[in-house]
């Protein structure tokens, strides 16, 4: 009798401590989430806010772009080395040192009293950011271990991944109406003492790298490379594609990543190992993001362009009519990933969400100097919010599925990397493409009448969209070819928990 209670209360025991468990872990999917949501919506919510930026501070059209470029290329040359901290020294003490850094470079930024002090300020939040995020990614990565869990959590963290450049753009609108420009900045401390107070509590600071060594060859190499490949393409908006401002550093870039390729395979301890990239599923989810970061920047940069100066929307309306698309690619996140990935394998899936994407982008191309939101922009924002859906958050769970714990954090670097590489280039080719087809247009024709130039404007607009659609129909084919058949296969002795 003795013996049958023992083991009742043993078993009691053990399912109040998985319960708990379990718990604990939904918790610090939220916060985690909140810190994701800080990093992504910067890269889009001072966008709105730069017109009024530049009347207050008075800063030039040409230096304009700098408040974006610089956090881009703190950000992007900076993942690698960010996500091998963590794995060294711990993800809790790299998280939080992220998120307070983030909220200090964001203080800095809203109290800006000229141009210099803003685009320090937004180069700060590009280091710190590069410090947070890899942290966030593979702190959810070791957290949530089962399958099913797994593939929720992942929906929930791809979905903000996706949809938080267009949060961005509402929030940004509307504290720029309501406020000031400079609350797109200083709202960041709200998630910020969120973020760090949860992740105080509910982390701990485990290492799972700590007899390895930071590879400082290795480092110097990526972060400049890195940072020569975003400055070439930054470049490419503001002087031609045959300036050496823009090819140079673009072929110096990639000499420098070259190298770093070759370094990885003779250092003792590599920041980037190459059994990270040499899965199948891993490399093709890799080029996943980086596809879709790319294609992603000719609906938000081109079609807030549209919505704003062509159906004469308000920045807080603009915002609004993302939310659809949000909805949509919210609710496609949580069926890929915990129904159809599970069941179909991501060789269907996400080739078919690319699919849908490019669809939606060339449908987008019908718009008009006449067109209605309504029938002309809404439904075409739906499939495409679907179809991103179907391919963000399943390939940023396959990108880190499977990862050892002690390259989890330079293989979510690696993830965002990609995602920032992406919209870079997306961003350089699809403002030359655009600017180039408004030209081609105008040319012969009237320049002075409004029409004419409304139409321009049109034809810019939906060239960028085309080459959208081409993007994602390149990732379809791409994603076809590498994805391995079959479901993805699962450890079943993992464990609920690994160290958080």
């Amino acid at each position: 009798m003795s013996q049958t209670l023992t083991k009742g209360t043993g078993a009691g025991a053990a399912d109040t401590t998985s319960a708990a468990a379990s718990k604990r872990r939904w918790w610090i999917l939220s916060i985690i989430g909140i810190a994701q949501l800080m990093v992504v919506l910067d890269a889009t919510i001072v966008n709105i806010a730069l017109p009024s930026a530049q009347a207050d501070l008075g800063f030039s059209d040409g230096n304009r772009q700098w408040i974006v470029t610089a956090y881009s290329l703190a950000f992007a040359s900076l993942l690698l080395l960010g996500g091998r901290i963590a794995d060294l020294f711990g993800r809790k003490p790299a998280f939080l040192v992220g998120v307070a850094g983030f909220a200090a470079a964001s203080v800095l930024g809203g109290a800006s009293t000229g141009f210099g002090m803003l685009v320090a300020a937004r180069a700060l939040q590009g280091v710190f950011g590069a410090l947070l995020a890899p942290a966030a990614l593979s702190l959810l990565n070791t957290t949530f271990t089962d399958a099913k869990e797994r593939a929720k959590a992942f929906s929930v963290y791809g979905a903000i991944a996706g949809a938080g450049g267009a949060v961005g753009l509402l929030l940004g609108g509307l504290l720029t109406d309501a406020l000031d420009w400079r609350w797109t900045l200083f709202v960041n401390l709200v998630f910020a003492v969120v973020a760090f107070a949860g992740g105080w509590v509910l982390l701990s600071g485990h290492r799972d790298a700590a007899d390895s060594k930071l590879d400082l060859p290795g480092t110097l190499l990526v972060s400049t490379g890195l940072f020569s490949v975003v400055y070439g393409f930054s470049n490419a908006e503001t002087h031609d594609w045959s300036s050496p401002a823009t090819w140079g550093f673009l072929v110096a870039g990639g000499v420098l990543l070259a190298a770093f390729t070759w370094w990885q395979t003779r250092a003792a301890h590599p920041l980037l190992p190459m059994r990270v990239l040499l899965d199948r599923n891993r490399a093709a989810s890799f080029l996943a993001v980086l596809i879709t970061g790319a294609g992603m920047f000719g609906v938000f940069l081109f079609l807030t362009y549209y919505l704003q100066l062509n159906l004469g929307f308000s920045p807080t309306k603009t915002g609004v009519a993302f939310l659809p698309m949000m909805a949509t690619l919210m609710v496609m996140a949580q069926v890929s990933t915990t129904v159809l990935v599970p069941r179909i394998g991501p060789k269907a899936v996400i080739p078919a969400g690319f699919a849908v994407a490019a669809l939606g982008m060339a449908w987008l191309t019908g718009i008009g100097v006449g067109s209605s939101f309504s029938s002309d922009v809404l439904p075409q924002l739906l499939l495409i919010g679907a179809g991103l859906g179907m391919v963000m958050p399943p390939a940023m769970s396959l990108a880190t599925d499977g990862i050892a714990p002690e390259d989890a954090g330079v293989a979510s670097a690696t993830v965002n990397t990609m995602q920032q590489v992406g919209g870079s280039i997306g961003t350089a080719l699809l403002n030359t493409l655009a600017a180039s087809a408004a030209t081609s247009y105008l040319a012969g024709k009237d320049v002075t009448d409004e029409l004419v130039q409304a139409r321009s404007t049109i034809e810019s607009y939906t060239t960028a969209f085309w080459w959208s659609a081409g993007f994602f129909a390149a990732g379809a084919l791409i994603a076809l070819v590498l994805y391995r058949r079959g479901r993805p296969a699962q450890d079943p002795d993992a464990a609920p928990v690994v160290h958080m």
